[in-house]
């Protein structure tokens, strides 16, 4: 699928299927194609397909029924959903997730180290290296950065993990606010950090070291809610907007 100029493949693939769903091509009550199929006719990865359908559910469009797939919601049925007050622009809604994801991600990291599979650890590493030559080709890593924090929820063998981190989205890796900083040697300084952490987090997984890996995870997490926490500290001295949307 080619992807639509100024959009991610997550978004153009949602907007596809919303078109379609808008336009009757699934009615009411239809189930929509299996993942892997979806994968198939858009030509993108699972985690893509994933994050669509998951920015569906948030729009209230489909639904999910445990062991059944996914289904088209009658319109205007009322739904609520959790996460749907949470306004990224804020530095405040950032360190309140970042809060959340540390209680569920080191758990996480743990599980993964527990029962992760030779697929799944080449997943890890395949994830881990794109982050790694975005990083290094100066291009935006938040993606590939969620990426890999669904391959390690994948990892546990506990879908739930996956449901959760899908249902925030990716925007729980909201890089911009300090990326966009002036200081490019802090915002260089700040990708090789993330990195160094993400590697002990893997490492600690392909070792089996649930330890460590919880330990690399928990560090990797606490240190973003200081680094935005300290951004948010310099915001209100210099009373400025905290992040630009």
């Amino acid at each position: 699928m080619q992807k639509i100029a100024g959009q991610t493949m997550v978004e153009t693939v949602q907007q596809a299927l919303r078109s379609q769903i808008l336009a009757g091509e699934y009615a009411p009550g239809a189930r929509l194609p299996s993942e892997a199929q979806l994968t198939r006719d858009f030509d993108v990865s699972r985690t893509v397909i994933r994050e669509a359908v998951a920015a569906l559910r948030a729009d209230g469009l489909v639904e999910a029924r445990q062991g059944a797939g996914v289904f088209v919601r009658p319109p205007g049925e009322a739904q609520d959903l959790p996460f749907q007050n949470l306004d990224f622009a804020l530095i405040s809604s950032v360190i309140e997730v970042l809060e959340l994801r540390t209680a569920v991600e080191t758990e996480a990291a743990a599980l993964a180290a527990q029962r992760r599979s030779p697929v799944q650890e080449e997943s890890l590493l395949v994830a881990l290296g794109a982050v790694q030559r975005a990083a290094e080709a100066g291009l935006p890593t938040m993606e590939a950065d969620f990426a890999l924090h669904i391959a390690i929820a994948a990892a546990t063998n506990n879908p739930r993990f996956v449901d959760f981190l899908t249902m925030v989205g990716p925007k729980v890796i909201p890089r911009r606010a300090l990326t966009d900083s002036d200081d490019e040697q802090v915002s260089q300084e700040y990708i090789s950090g993330i990195q160094s952490e993400h590697d002990a987090i893997v490492t600690a997984i392909l070792d089996r070291d649930e330890g460590a890996a919880r330990t690399a995870m928990r560090q990797h997490l606490k240190r973003s809610q200081k680094r935005y926490r300290n951004l948010l500290h310099n915001a209100a001295r210099k009373s400025t907007p905290l992040l630009q949307p």
